[in-house]
């Protein structure tokens, strides 16, 4: 009898037993393509880099502004062109060895190596020289405006005051590598290099790598050596990568998560009713839109782009594929970033549409090729993009296949522009209507789109030169202006955070930019 009864107890879910061993089970949508901080381009291999590394600054979650990280405290010149960073000399990498100025001095000149080929080099070029010396105008290291003053001290000298610098330094772009084990796998600008393996990667994060399992699970566990290891109450963290969104919900229901990255739109109604204090819906700096080659005909016309931008109700794209919980978007910038009113772009007009493909040479789509949209596998974009199918097709007599793929191959097909159109997401780096604009620069990292307008980058240029805080603004919505009218991209839906929670998961704050420091979160029974 006794061997019966224990053989038919039920078994603890991985999430009741992390309550009791503060393990923090976590969705994480897609498999990582790196845990190089200074490769990374997709927000959920962010979310793990976050653990890892840690910058200058960290980002606070309810704001997104800079708050100390390895540097307790920094100061600026009265000019607005020097800032110094002032280390705390209790800042350790996992080994055990100091965190240094050199190590950030290193990573600095690693990242904006040509050869590593970052394509987010550019969130470091606001430092004096650091553009030149990314395009390889400039050879020497020494030019750039970075000066180790000793090892608890780094001064940043700036080519043009930037005050939103300090956000900046919290970003992944920005967070110091161990040069050591770097060098030990590699070349420094190797970006095949193994250094990331559990093993190998020495971070200065909260967390180490323990395990990596590609397409199972990433598990993270509490660094001793972190200098806020005390107050660190997670010991372990798994991260499991999940494309579907309806096969996380299921995984959550089953005790297996504490927390989704997302949830589908169709299950929003029934959590409101059954479970409303486990589903979240968090305000995010974000917007996903159809991004055009406009290297390829016939979207190097800009009449075709607009005409496709203006055949698109967005206003029931919303309803109807994401339950109203990501707002139509009409702009690049979404509402509410740093005082900022968007410019509108193109509104939704069929009848203009069919004007502008006819003023194109393409009268009722006759003599356009059909074209291919990629998107990414999950359970929602497939479902906009084919809203969008069938509206083009109806309208504009335009044909389109749908290319659903996986998160590495979705990305790295518009980096290269072999796309022809594409779903693309965007999330703010730090909330400033520039982390959306820059992106759109001619020759940019994170240009997907092949066009470029110097008239949009000259009044970028003249909003970074420019002090005062309205007429700035006000220059960016004058480029915000170009783009949109010339449909560089068509602006879709503002996203918003739509997730489940479990109410063990504390201090798990509404985040803007997306980013959650575990060391603050707990697991309570």
């Amino acid at each position: 009898m006794g061997l019966a009864a224990s053989g038919c107890a039920k078994r603890e879910t991985p999430v009741a037993e992390g309550i009791r061993t503060h393990t923090l089970h976590l969705g994480n949508q897609n498999e990582p393509a790196t845990l190089d901080p200074h490769l990374i381009s997709a927000a959920t291999d962010m979310n793990i880099a976050v653990a890892l590394y840690e910058g200058l600054t960290c980002y606070d979650e309810k704001t997104g502004n800079p708050v100390p990280g390895v540097a307790e405290r920094w100061d600026v010149s009265a000019d607005g062109l020097v800032y110094t960073f002032h280390l705390r000399n209790n800042a350790r990498w996992s080994n055990g060895d100091p965190v240094t100025a050199g190590d950030f001095a290193y990573s600095i000149q690693r990242i904006l190596t040509p050869e590593l080929g970052s394509t987010y080099a550019y969130m470091l070029w606001p430092i004096k020289n650091a553009e030149a010396f990314n395009a390889g105008k400039t050879k020497s290291f020494a030019d750039v405006g970075v000066t180790v003053v000793d090892d608890q001290t780094l001064r940043v000298t700036l080519g043009q005051p930037t005050p939103y610098l300090p956000m900046l330094a919290a970003h992944s772009t920005w967070m110091p590598v161990h040069r050591a084990s770097v060098e030990k796998a590699g070349r420094m600008d190797d970006r095949s290099s193994p250094w990331t393996k559990p093993g190998s990667l020495i971070g200065n994060g909260a967390f180490v790598l323990a395990e990596w399992q590609p397409n199972a699970r990433i598990v993270l566990t509490k660094n001793p050596r972190y200098w806020g290891a005390a107050q660190n109450q997670l010991e372990r963290i798994v991260f499991y990568p999940t494309e579907k969104a309806d096969v996380e919900e299921l995984n959550f229901r089953a005790g297996q998560l504490h927390v989704t990255i997302n949830l589908p739109p169709s299950k929003i109604p029934s959590y409101r009713q059954q479970s409303p204090e486990r589903l979240r819906i968090d305000p995010l700096l974000s917007i996903y839109y159809v991004n055009f080659n406009s290297t390829k005909p016939p979207l190097n016309n800009a009449k075709v782009r607009q005409a496709l931008a203006r055949g698109m109700d967005r206003a029931a794209i919303s309803q109807r594929v994401y339950n109203g919980a990501f707002p139509p978007a009409q702009s690049c910038v979404p509402p509410g970033v740093a005082g900022y009113v968007p410019a509108p772009g193109l509104s939704f007009d069929f009848a203009a549409a069919r004007a502008l493909l006819a003023e194109a040479g393409f009268p009722g789509g006759q003599g356009l090729p059909p074209m291919a949209m990629q998107v990414l596998n999950d359970n929602v974009m497939p479902k906009a993009a084919e809203a969008i199918q069938a509206m083009w097709q109806r309208e504009l007599g335009v044909h389109l296949t749908i290319e659903p793929l996986e998160q590495k191959t979705w990305i790295q097909n518009q980096q290269t522009l072999t796309h022809t159109v594409a779903i693309m997401g965007w999330v703010a780096d730090y909330p400033d209507p520039t982390t959306f604009l820059d992106i759109f620069r001619a020759g940019g990292g994170q240009n997907f789109t092949g066009w470029a307008s110097q008239a949009y980058d000259t009044l970028l240029d003249q909003s970074a030169v420019t002090a005062d805080p309205s007429a700035r603004l006000a220059l960016l919505q004058k480029a915000e202006k170009v783009l949109l009218d010339d449909a560089a991209i068509a602006p879709l839906v503002f996203s918003a955070r739509t997730y489940l929670i479990h109410p063990a998961v504390k201090n798990w704050e509404p985040s803007p930019l997306g980013i959650h420091r575990y060391q603050l979160v707990r697991l309570e029974p």
